[in-house]
């Protein structure tokens, strides 16, 4: 009989990669910086800055959702199972090492690739856009409340948000099109489900 029954067992072909709180920080993160970063080519680029009429509005919501970037995250903390992604980001592993020496061979076969839950490619840019949208966070109050820094200051904070903010449109427009190449982690990020044969093959250390 609990052979009868396990014969007719269906197979899982899908896991649980992201619960609902993982999926809400992403997208509301991702929409903030969108705001900020499409306010902020509105501001600086000539040839859109034309295109606004009312020049103050743009720098007032690009300024409050600079400000609310970081709530989402603050929030997820809430979550036990966001503040384990976020431990898992957090782990840079000697198996990271073989990943990120094989990516940069353009070696793409499977042992040269190990990767757990995130890959070494995922943990640095989640380093680096963390610490990024930090000193972003940083000059921006400083440029913002003019009157509480020495011009020295100032004249600094402009000079790194600037281009700081241009080389993070150039990494998002990195990561966008590493998105858009892969549909099933698209799918993981929407539905919170990916399949079986997707996690084996990019995360092979990964055990959900």
């Amino acid at each position: 009989m609990t052979l009868r029954a396990e014969a007719h067992t269906p197979q899982v072909t899908e896991v649980r990669r992201f619960g609902p709180v993982q999926r809400w920080v992403h997208r509301t993160t991702a929409a903030l910086m969108g705001v900020c970063v499409v306010t902020a080519a509105f501001l600086y680029v000539p040839q859109l800055a034309e295109l606004v009429g009312r020049r103050e509005l743009v720098v007032r919501v690009h300024e409050f959702a600079g400000l609310a970037l970081p709530v989402p995250v603050l929030l997820g903390l809430a979550s036990r199972a966001f503040r384990a992604d976020l431990g898992h980001l957090n782990r840079f592993g000697p198996h990271d090492r073989t990943w990120l020496h094989g990516a940069l061979a353009r070696d793409k076969r499977r042992s040269a690739r190990p990767a757990a839950k995130f890959n070494a490619g995922q943990k640095i840019y989640a380093a680096w856009i963390s610490g990024a949208s930090v000193v972003m966070l940083g000059t921006g109050l400083i440029m913002w409340f003019t009157h509480l820094t020495p011009i020295m200051w100032r004249t600094s904070a402009t000079f790194v948000h600037d281009w700081l903010a241009l080389t993070i449109g150039i990494v998002l427009a990195g990561h966008i099109g590493m998105a858009l190449g892969d549909p099933e982690a698209r799918r993981g990020l929407r539905t919170g489900k990916v399949s079986r044969e997707w996690a084996e093959r990019e995360h092979p250390l990964w055990r959900p």
